[in-house]
């Protein structure tokens, strides 16, 4: 199989299904997909993370040789489907702590641009909350940021931003 001409002929769930299964947590296929969602155009990109994001759940160390390069491209991807699936595998994986300035950083941009898709802002706020468990000085920052949007904000982000203030406050990283 070629994996962009698989990419490229269909967007659905049973084809990305197909193309991981392909994959099979073969490390081999499995650079050639993040090669593409790294350096391909909008299109792969977009339908590729939906399937680095299944690959993950498949077999979660694959992704550990290519996290700076997922983390750095996370400044500027070429499709939203890019940032919102890797922000979910970075929220479900122990974050080297070499990366956590920079993902911190990115995922504060995110949640401050109220342009930005909800769902990318809320797992930016997941990706937060476990920073916050090895770097506790950011999670006054994050707590005063949600408590700030909270007011503006639809009810699913004034949930999940509440949930993450109980539970900040839960595991005494706040007062």
């Amino acid at each position: 199989m070629d994996i962009k001409e698989a990419l490229l002929e269909e967007h659905s769930k049973a084809q990305t299904l197909r193309i991981t299964k392909y994959i099979n947590s073969d490390p081999n296929k499995f650079e050639v997909l993040m090669n593409l969602i790294l350096n391909d155009e909008y299109r792969v990109v977009q339908r590729g993370s939906w399937v680095v994001r299944y690959c993950y759940e498949d077999e979660p160390n694959l992704i550990l040789p290519y996290l700076e390069e997922i983390i750095s491209k996370l400044r500027n991807p070429s499709h939203d489907a890019y940032k919102r699936n890797m922000l979910v595998i970075l929220s479900e994986i122990d974050v080297p702590n070499k990366f956590i300035g920079e993902l911190a950083d990115i995922c504060f941009d995110a949640l401050e641009n109220r342009s930005e898709a909800v769902a990318i802002r809320a797992h930016a706020i997941s990706n937060l909350y476990n920073i916050c468990f090895k770097e506790p000085d950011l999670a006054n920052e994050l707590k005063l940021l949600l408590e700030e949007f909270m007011p503006h904000e639809s009810a699913g982000f004034k949930s999940k931003a509440k949930k993450t203030i109980t539970n900040l406050r839960k595991n005494k990283l706040i007062d």
